[in-house]
């Protein structure tokens, strides 16, 4: 028996995930960031001058992503990288001024951004909902190899 196409969760999760990359790269657009530029961001924010190596294991990307919208940030002005002086390979990212201004201006819609998309759940329904998706997630990594 074959599943419909509306059934795959994967397509569910799929399209759920542009729905919500669609709304917050709109509410992002006046600042200059795109959504996953702000997750950078908000790690910095968290933790200024982290390495692009835990960038990119934090954020679940290829360095080569990584690079990329760091170089973007960084024409933008909101961050500078730095080489460390005694590993050339690993380069320390930092907020500039203008970076470190946007968070008060970009925290706020986050944060209403997530009050938004999370109305009428409940903390145990949210609480689920990680669960269950961080198990599909290890479901699939350990199919990878």
């Amino acid at each position: 028996m074959n599943i419909a196409l509306k059934e795959y969760i994967s397509i569910f999760i799929h399209q759920t995930d542009l729905n919500i990359t669609s709304c917050v790269k709109e509410r992002l657009a006046c600042f200059n960031l795109a959504p996953e530029q702000n997750l950078i961001m908000m790690l910095l924010w968290e933790r200024d001058g982290r390495t692009q190596q835990e960038l990119s294991e934090q954020l679940e990307k290829d360095k080569t992503n990584i690079t990329r919208m760091l170089s973007s940030l960084e024409q933008k002005g909101f961050v500078k990288k730095r080489m460390e002086s005694c590993d050339r390979r690993s380069i320390r990212v930092f907020l500039t001024e203008k970076g470190k201004e946007l968070e008060c201006q970009v925290i706020p819609v986050t944060e209403e951004f997530h009050r938004l998309a999370t109305a009428g759940i409940t903390e145990e329904e949210l609480a689920i909902v990680r669960r269950v998706l961080s198990k599909m997630s290890q479901n699939v990594k350990g199919q990878k190899n």
